[in-house]
């Protein structure tokens, strides 16, 4: 008896009509992502819906930042529609229209393989750290430094720090984050000097981005969030090139393992002395 064949697997626009789906189809392999991150990454960006019998079996993001960069992510396949190669048909789709641009993206262990035969190279690898039993201390700032809330004049400032620290105009999505923003700003003498984030995400909390000049002031920051925030649960997403993974273990925050971070294309001017650095994500999908 001849098994049916199954439909074609249709790709087409991600639309907010898909948003529930996409939702479980995450939850199926244990990401975290509410339905409301889900909505936030599809405004901000654009996406691939793989579709089969009227059912979504798969999902890729992409984002513009700037005239000539760009960031792919939550690329999913349903559990039982994986090693049909939808990652790579999806992963293309995306990068279509991005084929002048350079593409950046943090890739699972399931994905390095096929990233890396589609060009993305390994620049460097994030650490995930989360939990509620944390033990913050109290923020140690120099002298003319104080953490301020985000005010309504600084969106600008903070926008230019980010592209100091990151080499793109990722402006729309930082806005974006700050209209439902419970930040901070490192002032130094009157000058904004760094700032971090924190809003809803996934199970809890997530601290990020975190910009700043230095790894001290980066703490400062990170340490006046999760002061004020002593048993809830929250995440933060840090590069191991910043040297703060093994600070936030100490503070009592647990290891949810690695991912990859790759780009493909050219890459942004090398960190200069005295520019602001990325010591947190905004997410791992948003860089």
């Amino acid at each position: 008896m001849r098994t049916p064949s199954r439909s074609p697997v249709v790709l087409r626009p991600l639309t907010t009509k898909d948003l529930a789906a996409a939702h479980g189809l995450t939850r199926a392999i244990g990401w975290p992502h509410r339905r409301e991150d889900w909505a936030l990454a599809l405004r901000l960006g654009s996406g691939v819906a793989a579709e089969e019998d009227g059912r979504l079996i798969g999902t890729a993001l992409r984002w513009t930042y700037g005239a000539a960069d760009a960031r792919i992510g939550m690329i999913v396949v349903a559990p039982s529609d994986q090693s049909r190669g939808l990652g790579r048909r999806l992963t293309q789709a995306a990068l279509r229209p991005l084929r002048h641009r350079s593409v950046t993206l943090h890739g699972t262990p399931a994905g390095l393989s096929l990233y890396a035969s589609l060009g993305f190279e390994t620049v460097g690898v994030v650490r995930q750290l989360q939990g509620a039993a944390f033990r913050p201390g109290v923020p140690a700032l120099r002298a003319g430094e104080r953490l301020r809330p985000i005010g309504r004049s600084d969106p600008a400032v903070l926008a230019a720090l980010d592209r100091a620290a990151t080499g793109s105009d990722r402006s729309r999505v930082l806005a974006a984050l700050l209209q439902a923003r419970s930040g901070v700003v490192l002032d130094r003498a009157g000058t904004i000097r760094g700032f971090a984030l924190l809003r809803r995400f996934g199970h809890g909390l997530l601290i990020g981005p975190v910009e700043a000049p230095d790894a001290a002031s980066a703490k400062a920051m990170i340490l006046h969030h999760l002061g004020s925030h002593a048993g809830q649960f929250i995440r933060i997403d840090v590069p191991e090139e910043t040297g703060l993974v093994a600070w936030l273990l100490r503070l009592g925050l647990a290891d949810a393992g690695t991912v990859t971070f790759m780009r493909k294309g050219v890459a942004p001017p090398s960190h200069r002395r005295g520019q602001p650095r990325v010591y947190a994500l905004m997410s791992q999908a948003l860089g």
